[in-house]
């Protein structure tokens, strides 16, 4: 394969109302029984009404991309429909050709399965969830729901690596017009999945309108110019939670439903495809804590996948932060009035800060395994670490790619005050990640579509990364 240039790998990428619901028995009770006090009455939490499968639809994976796809959409189940189906589309050449032109090619080869429905929290809505398995690699497929008339398009991941392979990533989205904005441009460039690092809409565990609405902007926006649906994985952020940190798997109360294929047991997991990239996907603290167990999986998880020629982690929270404290500082409090009349004054308080447990127990795992590259998020910026090795500067260490501006901004610390920084911005972005035989090439795009930076490195140690 012949080495890409930056001005070809440019040439790639285009630039570009809800109510309380009274119980009439509560109503009933609480007339004759004035002073006693009553359980709350029930709430059906706020959602957008008369939803239709298409306004939620997205892909997503449980379990191998390259031979599976799981067709998910949230909504009522009145007159909804029980049946999914898919055709590999045949002659790919010609039918592109015709699909084009708005016409029928030759008749579809159907699989159908069925729908299996999930509650959506604490909503009257439902997760309908139906999965293939046993498809080919490589392939663009037709899907069609129940007896509706749209088809979509969607493609299954390659058994083997190819030339030119394109991903997305990124986090913190929000349901604003920036979210939308980032969606465009991450769907024009005709990526095979994107990566959601966590905070997808800041439902909190709480709103489900807001989850929905993330579902909507992502079903509407994330399609590539040839009308494929762009699959969608993700890590669990702080906003899917209630309370956001130490949480219970009850307390993801929107998220775990849509994800829990991927993460039935724990809330971190990896994805292998074939046999040139695995994603490992964890958790921050936010309902796993990121010491014991996960740390002691994430060992095991990375020993057997260090060989692979692209081994990639995404986290939330980051271990390098860009906006966020990095270190352990010492403040002093300001006393209260009655310290002061008391003459009594404060101790000094220790302020534990950002990515501390990542770097004390996941980042020399990662070191260890030859991970290449760290997707972080959370802090609302965007920025690139040098390599690091151990927090310092090193040609063969790991880099840290983030962090989080998707649809949410914050102004980043410069390098100059954190020398682990190599590059940083205030902009919204994206991630295109580009994998060429052993090249990888990650260009941060902002929303306007102009390039931030471009980071590439090659191969496995103890070659030169970066």
């Amino acid at each position: 394969m012949n080495k890409t240039d930056r001005r070809s790998l440019l040439k790639g990428i285009t630039l570009g109302a809800g109510a309380f619901v009274l119980d009439p028995i509560f109503d009933a009770v609480a007339s004759e029984n004035k002073d006693i006090a009553l359980p709350p009455k029930p709430v059906i939490p706020s959602v957008p009404a008369n939803l239709k499968p298409h306004d939620t639809l997205f892909l997503t994976w449980q379990r191998d991309p390259t031979t599976t796809i799981t067709v998910q959409w949230v909504g009522p189940t009145k007159d909804a429909p029980t049946t999914v189906r898919v055709s590999p589309i045949l002659n790919s050449a010609l039918s592109a050709i015709r699909w084009a032109a708005g016409k029928v090619w030759s008749e579809p080869v159907w699989s159908t399965s069925k729908v299996v429905t999930k509650p959506f929290g604490d909503t009257e809505l439902k997760v309908h969830r139906c999965e293939f398995t046993n498809l080919t690699p490589n392939t663009e497929y037709l899907l069609q729901i129940g007896a509706g008339i749209q088809v979509y398009r969607f493609r299954t991941m390659p058994a083997k690596a190819t030339d030119t392979f394109t991903w997305v990533s990124g986090g913190d989205c929000g349901t604003g017009p920036h979210a939308i904005g980032t969606n465009q441009i991450a769907a024009k460039q005709e990526p095979y999945f994107a990566l959601i690092g966590g905070d997808l809409g800041y439902d909190n565990g709480s709103s489900a309108k807001t989850a929905i609405t993330f579902l909507q902007n992502y079903s509407k926006y994330m399609i590539d110019p040839k009308g494929r649906l762009i699959p969608m994985i993700t890590c669990i952020g702080n906003h899917e939670v209630r309370g956001g940190w130490q949480g219970k798997r009850s307390d993801a109360t929107f998220y775990l439903p849509l994800f829990d294929g991927l993460f039935n047991e724990t809330t971190y997991n990896t994805l292998d495809f074939g046999d040139y990239l695995s994603i490992v996907l964890l958790d921050t603290g936010h309902i796993s804590a990121i010491g014991g167990a996960q740390t002691d999986w994430l060992d095991t998880t990375l020993a057997k996948r260090q060989g692979r020629p692209h081994l990639i982690v995404a986290n939330h929270v980051p271990a390098y932060p860009s906006f966020r404290s990095s270190g352990i500082s010492s403040v002093l409090s300001l006393p209260s009035p009655l310290d002061k009349k008391l003459g009594v004054l404060k101790p000094l308080v220790k302020v534990v800060s950002t990515g501390v447990d990542n770097r004390k127990y996941w980042c020399p795992l990662f070191e260890k395994y030859g991970v290449d590259a760290v997707l972080e998020h959370h802090d609302h910026t965007f920025k690139r670490t040098h390599p690091l090795t151990g927090g310092n500067i090193d040609k063969y260490g790991v880099s840290y790619l983030g962090d989080g501006s998707w649809g949410q901004l914050r102004p980043p610390s410069p390098p100059e005050k954190r020398p682990y920084l190599a590059v940083v911005g205030q902009a919204y972005h994206m991630t295109v990640h580009r994998l060429e035989g052993k090249q990888r090439f990650h260009v941060a795009m902002e929303e306007s579509g102009k390039i931030a930076d471009i980071f590439t490195t090659n191969g496995k140690r103890p070659q030169k990364r970066g």
